[in-house]
């Protein structure tokens, strides 16, 4: 078949770009369709401070197009579309892109990422990067002796908001039930830090400030007799109700998780379909960092190379 491509990498945050660096080293000749964000999710933040080699911190759109340089000079094509269907049933694998072309490949390396779920206000869309974060660990640093708030009521939403305690002068945690649904030891360690406040039974109806985020409008009880409007002051709005792995496009294919996330091999970018990677956020529902991406980039570059090496060019 022509035009078959030795190595095809869908997605275009440090996972993706970092597979193509050590693809294009290896003489993969990677061809990586970018997708709907150019960089993924960290060009949605401002400066990022734990990224090594960055001793004074970088914005996050500048280290993604650092890296897609750096992919770009050993040799990688980049193409600007999407990926919206694939066919794994025979070898070479499909894509199907947007624009209804079909790309073949030898092995594909899955970096589509996770996008994190919004509460859906237009505030949060206007006060993205300066106020209003979905990753407590990449911005909480800002936010040191502010008050912020985080809003969910699950496991994440309390680790997010025990490890703000740490930085933040209070922690106000949003939660729309009159409940928590976190394990009961989470609920006993919110319970007892004082410098968590919940508010059980409420929602945020918007967010106000001038330059960033100065507060939030919320509802308690909405909709019943005891229904209150009210404010808050605060500088960082914390989302915490899940992410929404991108794996539509493969999932007829490729095994997930309930929650959607590609089930890979222990330790390993192997999922169930031979010439199949999976890297980053994608893969990986606990770390969801930059540079836990970008490592598991270059594994599934070292094991796409071994896949072809092995059961491609050899036979």
């Amino acid at each position: 078949m022509e035009n078959v491509l030795n190595c095809l990498i869908i997605g275009s945050g440090p996972a993706g770009y970092t597979a193509a660096i050590y693809a294009a080293r290896a003489g993969m000749s990677p061809v990586m369709v970018e997708g709907l964000e150019r960089g993924g999710q960290l060009t949605t933040t401002t400066e990022v401070e734990n990224f090594p080699g960055y001793p004074d911190g970088i914005f996050g759109t500048e280290l993604m197009e650092n890296m897609r340089k750096q992919a770009e000079r050993f040799g990688t094509k980049i193409i600007s579309n999407i990926v919206t269907g694939s066919d794994f049933s025979a070898h070479p694998l499909k894509v199907t892109l947007s624009d209804g072309s079909e790309l073949c490949a030898h092995t594909i390396i899955i970096a589509t990422g996770a996008t994190a779920k919004y509460l859906g206000l237009e505030d949060e869309k206007k006060y993205r990067g300066s106020g209003v974060s979905a990753c407590a660990t990449c911005d909480g640093f800002f936010y040191r002796n502010k008050n912020v708030a985080v809003v969910g009521g699950g496991d994440t939403a309390c680790e997010e908001a025990l490890y703000l305690s740490n930085l933040a002068s209070k922690v106000y945690l949003i939660v729309r039930k009159p409940y928590l649904r976190a394990s009961q030891h989470m609920q006993k360690r919110v319970a007892e830090n004082d410098k968590i406040e919940i508010l059980y039974n409420t929602n945020t109806v918007g967010l106000f400030g001038e330059n960033g985020v100065e507060g939030a409008h919320l509802v308690s009880f909405k909709g019943e007799a005891n229904e209150k409007y009210f404010d808050i002051a605060i500088e960082g709005f914390f989302l915490a109700i899940g992410h929404k792995p991108n794996s539509e496009p493969f999932a007829k294919w490729v095994k997930t998780d309930e929650q959607g996330y590609i089930v890979t091999d222990c330790g390993t970018s192997l999922t169930n379909v031979k010439g199949v990677f999976a890297a980053g956020d994608v893969a990986d529902s606990r770390y969801r960092q930059a540079v836990t991406a970008a490592a598991s980039g270059c594994k599934a570059a070292l094991d796409a190379e071994k896949y072809l090496k092995e059961e491609i060019i050899n036979n």
